[in-house]
């Protein structure tokens, strides 16, 4: 009985925390491509102030951000969670199998290196996003000051 609740809680585990990883990544990519189709078709001139149009251009690359700072820290929980449950099953055994061992550490290392590789990518999305929104804010001021200027 025992044995199962722990082969259940490692598969919840790999599912759980590697499920999230996964949903979190493509929610990255969505917005990420979500919001480059809207660069492309922004027209600046149709906004009168340049707080509507910043409003507009940074909405949801905050939640990208909040995955790229995030997605260690689930990676780590999923870690802290392996390493948990292998030193469970080892007191649990009684007896020391160094194989054991290293392989539920290894299987819990996996969980903080998806959350690396969950995160890096979103914040290079995240920095890619920013720098398009000063862009296009900036095409908005020059378009402005040729306006005052006529």
């Amino acid at each position: 009985m025992e044995e199962n609740m722990l082969a259940y809680a490692e598969v919840a585990l790999d599912y759980g925390v590697m499920g999230l990883l996964i949903l979190m990544s493509i929610v990255t990519l969505w917005l990420f491509i979500e919001r480059m189709m809207f660069y492309a078709t922004v027209d600046v001139q149709k906004y009168e102030h340049r707080d509507t149009l910043e409003m507009e251009l940074t909405d949801n690359i905050s939640v990208i951000s909040a995955i790229g700072s995030n997605a260690p820290y689930v990676g780590l929980l999923g870690t802290v969670i392996g390493i948990m449950l292998t030193f469970y099953t080892m007191g649990d055994v009684g007896a020391i199998d160094a194989k054991k061992i290293m392989v539920g550490l290894a299987l819990a290392l996996k969980a903080t290196a998806m959350g690396l590789i969950v995160a890096m990518p979103a914040i290079v999305a995240y920095t890619i996003l920013l720098r398009k929104v000063e862009k296009i804010l900036t095409v908005f001021d020059v378009v402005q000051d040729k306006k005052a200027s006529i």
